[in-house]
């Protein structure tokens, strides 16, 4: 049930984006306009440094909030919606009835860490999990959230005991409340984040839900992330995709381009390298799905930066409350000589994979640092970051020429300018407000190139390399504190 675009060229299409701090709904037409957008703020709750959640219904009822908003709309009243598609928060976890529909416990958020003592004893099993699952140990992903659910939640034991229990990826839930019939199904992309999806075959894994000691008869179905999941309920609109929130970015623009790197910067960054067909395994770096249908499957080389906008929010809580976005371009252009910033927040993501200490400044001799310069210091710590991923990267042979960078903290031109200097590449910024909820369209369209010309020089910011010795200086030294190379 994919929909033809010479059918449907008159008609939108509906993209939802459940995100971290909210939740989206836009209307596209086929040249990849939006003509309909709605949002509402979602709440994060930090029960602790480690406990990290959000509230379900607070989610459910965000979706079907914009969803009606855009539905409202006199253009899409006057043209009709086509298709649509969900993209969805990766990694974060939920436990449901399967009967009702009704949550059963908070949404614990991919940041949560809770369920990180239930790793140690799987460390020796950490390479074999990771070339089925193309992920590494981590808290951060679903499979030991899932069993800390079964082993410290007693509201579970009753729906578990009469067969009602399901759990899962969030996008799961949010299928199940959103289309006909309530099924139990996730696509491949957010199944894979959970750690026990086998990355190669596309379906749960016997040998990973032993590890973990999880029953497969309490996860949904793995279908394609471009399949038929349903008509959104009360509407004749099929739901024709579902990815993860970064892999339906790096679709924004439209078809993928051989040997550009993927960079989108949000509460988080996602280095993103498309292998095509070929599914490539990289000792410090993760292997995912970009998207898949039942023709075929491809892959990514992904890279994590934990600390990106979290860095910058962290700054933001330390110096009281100060607005650090309205002034970073200002700063970016001003600061001369910031000081160098150990970025730790939410742990080294890759290719460290590490939990270090409180993040620290390393100062430059010359006295202690200005808000202004310290600021500058912590985007510099998120390219820095971004740069070693992409070195790891070039290791393997895979040519990168192009840097395509998204998300809300590419609206900043230093930084992106700052990236060009350090990688040495041209650094293109396209002109795509909502690079994850324009890429769930295009894939929910079943589009095969970009969005009528939207990838031409009109529609892109190019940042072109400049010397950088000086930025080069303090990646070195920034290197070296984390001991790279």
């Amino acid at each position: 049930m994919m929909v033809s675009p010479a059918q449907q060229t008159e008609k939108l299409i509906l993209a939802l984006d459940v995100g971290t701090l909210s939740v989206r709904a836009s209307a596209y037409d086929y040249a990849g306009n939006a003509l309909a957008f709605a949002d509402r703020p979602i709440k994060l709750n930090q029960v602790s440094s480690s406990k990290i959640e959000q509230d379900p219904v607070e989610i459910k009822t965000a979706v079907h909030q914009v969803m009606q908003q855009v539905f409202a709309d006199p253009i899409v009243q006057q043209r009709g919606i086509a298709c649509a598609g969900l993209a969805s928060q990766r990694s974060s976890i939920v436990a449901w009835n399967r009967t009702t529909g009704e949550p059963l416990t908070p949404v614990f958020s991919w940041q949560d860490r809770r369920a990180a003592e239930y790793l140690v004893p799987l460390a020796s099993k950490g390479t074999a999990i990771k070339k089925k699952s193309g992920l590494f140990l981590s808290p951060h992903y679903g499979a030991s959230k899932l069993r800390w659910m079964l082993d410290n939640c007693p509201e579970l034991e009753r729906p578990l005991q009469n067969k009602e229990l399901i759990f899962g990826p969030l996008a799961a839930y949010v299928i199940a409340n959103l289309v006909e019939g309530q099924p139990a199904i996730v696509d491949h992309v957010n199944a894979s984040r959970t750690q026990l999806m086998d990355l190669q075959k596309h379906q749960w894994s016997s040998e990973l839900l032993r590890e973990f000691g999880i029953a497969r008869e309490l996860l949904p179905d793995c279908q394609p992330t471009q399949s038929y999941f349903g008509n959104i309920r009360g509407t004749e609109i099929p739901l024709t995709a579902v990815n993860g929130d970064q892999n339906a970015a790096i679709h924004g623009p439209g078809k993928l381009d051989d040997g550009t790197l993927i960079v989108n910067v949000g509460t988080g960054a996602f280095v993103l390298l498309s292998t095509g067909v070929q599914l490539m395994h990289h000792p410090s770096l993760l292997a995912s799905i970009a998207n898949s249908s039942e023709a075929q499957v491809t892959y990514l080389l992904e890279g994590t930066v934990n600390g990106a906008g979290a860095a910058i929010k962290w700054a933001s809580d330390q110096w009281g409350g100060l607005d650090l976005i309205t002034n970073l371009e200002r700063w970016l252009n001003e600061a001369k000589k910031p000081p160098v910033f150990i970025n730790t927040i939410g742990g080294l993501g890759s290719p460290f994979w590490r939990s270090e200490q409180n993040p620290y400044f390393l100062e430059n001799g010359s006295g202690e640092s200005s808000v202004e310069e310290k600021a500058v210091a912590i985007v510099e710590s998120i390219l820095f970051l971004i740069a070693i991923n992409l070195e790891a990267m070039s290791h393997t042979g895979q040519s990168v020429k192009r840097i395509r960078i998204t998300g809300g903290l590419s609206a900043l031109d230093g930084l992106c300018q700052r990236l060009a200097n350090l990688t040495q590449r041209v650094v293109l910024r396209p002109e795509v407000k909502q690079a994850t909820s324009q890429g769930i369209a295009w894939l929910a369209a079943n589009l095969t190139q970009g969005w009528n010309d939207l990838r031409d020089g009109a529609h892109v910011d190019y940042f072109l390399p400049k010397d950088g010795r000086s930025l080069k200086a303090r990646y070195r030294q920034f290197c070296s504190e984390l001991g790279w190379r």
